[in-house]
């Protein structure tokens, strides 16, 4: 087997500990050194400086958790580090050890048998870590309406019955003034803001119930962490708008396609970054987010044609931008319909989302907006096939075929 790699090491990383393999070959030889570290910062600069004294140019590890990121921060100063995906480097069966998966992991490399899989640049990182816990923290104020809900049925109040937020500016106000000892249903909803006070007489009859202190105090507990939770929202927000300032005209281009928005923009990112060269083609960024069949295949029977697990951040709002951009007119609603009529509705979203996700790859190579193709474009695009297609098949029988227009 063909040696890319004289000078590797391997690195199986825990929460406490790495266990190091350097390989060196040498003379037709191979010899092996296998040393643990520490992963407090003290211990991973022993250990870059143990690699450094092994002249290793190369070294790879396992992405296990968030175990690797501080290993990576560390040691990418001291040699050419890749990151392998766990699920396709795992060892034989029977063998499993620390130092067995360190040597492991230095033959796979030492042979060019790894993958490498995507680490962003530090500034990407800092802004996929800030857009995750945006969305994390935006979830836990939904569980804490879904709470209060919950709560003001238990005192047959049906304020989410008439209001289409119970943590909207209207909801907010009632909630305050029941945890305050409000209890009349008339002054309740003359509370009510915007759209929502001419809705006064439905709303007053969904507040009629029976609230008690029990109710006020878990009414309080929840809507004071849920305007917590809103006020780090705003806080983080600001902080993506810093983070976010030069990747400001890549965001700009991706705001122009259908249906994505520009919390989806900073999301999309966050989540590839607005280097495209990381990745070579538009296929195999599609193939790591996960919008592309997986091939499963076996005595020329394909057992299954499911989407392949990839980036669920990015997965999840592509395909949410997917189900909005079929809203307008133009070439995704039409891709979506056509892909629907012979697959379903869940398969043609997903189309959708991956015709998105290499139309952003392109626009973030080349640095252009979105262009929209129209809503013939299919259309146009098939008739031109046939028509090529049944003319070489009249040219094979022997006949000259000169296509004209119909008039």
């Amino acid at each position: 087997m063909e040696l890319i790699h004289e000078r590797c090491a391997g690195l199986d990383v825990h929460k406490l500990t790495v266990v190091a393999c350097v390989r060196v070959a040498e003379a037709g030889k191979v010899r092996r050194e296998v040393k643990t570290f520490s992963t407090t910062t003290k211990g991973l600069l022993k250990l870059g400086d143990w690699l450094f004294e092994h002249e290793i140019t190369h070294a790879v590890m396992e992405s296990t958790g968030v175990y690797w990121k501080p290993v990576w921060h560390v040691l990418e100063s001291f040699v050419d580090l890749s990151l392998a995906n766990a699920k396709e480097v795992k060892n034989l069966p029977g063998r499993k050890s620390d130092v067995s998966d360190s040597q492991w992991l230095a033959d796979l490399l030492a042979h060019g048998l790894l993958r490498r899989s995507f680490v962003p640049e530090r500034r990407v990182e800092e802004l996929r870590e800030l857009t995750r816990t945006r969305k994390q923290t935006v979830r836990d104020i939904t569980r804490h309406a879904q709470r209060i809900d919950k709560l003001l049925q238990g005192a047959n109040i049906k304020m989410r019955s008439v209001l289409s937020e119970v943590l909207g500016k209207s909801g907010k106000a009632i909630l305050r003034a029941m945890v305050e000892g409000e209890n009349d249903p008339d002054k309740l909803a003359n509370l009510a803001k915007g759209s929502a006070r001419r809705k006064k007489a439905e709303l007053a009859e969904a507040l009629d119930g029976f609230v008690d202190d029990h109710h006020r105090f878990l009414l309080r507990q929840h809507l004071d962490a849920a305007e917590h939770m809103q006020g780090m929202v705003d806080a983080i927000e600001k902080r993506i708008d810093e983070v976010l300032r030069p990747f400001a005209g890549a965001a700009a281009h991706l705001e122009t396609i259908p249906g994505v928005s520009e919390t989806a923009a900073r999301v999309i990112i966050a989540e590839i970054g607005a280097d495209m060269t990381r990745f070579p083609t538009a296929g195999e960024l599609v193939s790591w987010a996960g919008l592309c069949p997986q091939l499963d295949e076996s005595a020329g029977k394909k057992r299954s044609r499911k989407i392949r697990k990839g980036n669920p951040w990015l997965k999840t709002t592509l395909v949410q931008c997917a189900w909005v951009s079929i809203r307008s007119s133009g070439y995704l609603k039409s891709r979506y319909h056509r892909v629907r009529s012979r697959a379903g509705k869940m398969k043609a979203i997903v189309a959708v989302a991956r015709t998105l996700l290499v139309a952003i790859y392109h626009m973030l190579r080349d640095g252009q907006d979105y262009r929209d193709l129209g809503e013939a474009f299919l259309e146009q695009r098939d008739r031109e096939r046939i028509a090529r297609s049944l003319t070489r098949r009249l040219e094979r029988l022997g006949y000259e075929v000169d296509l004209r227009a119909a008039a």
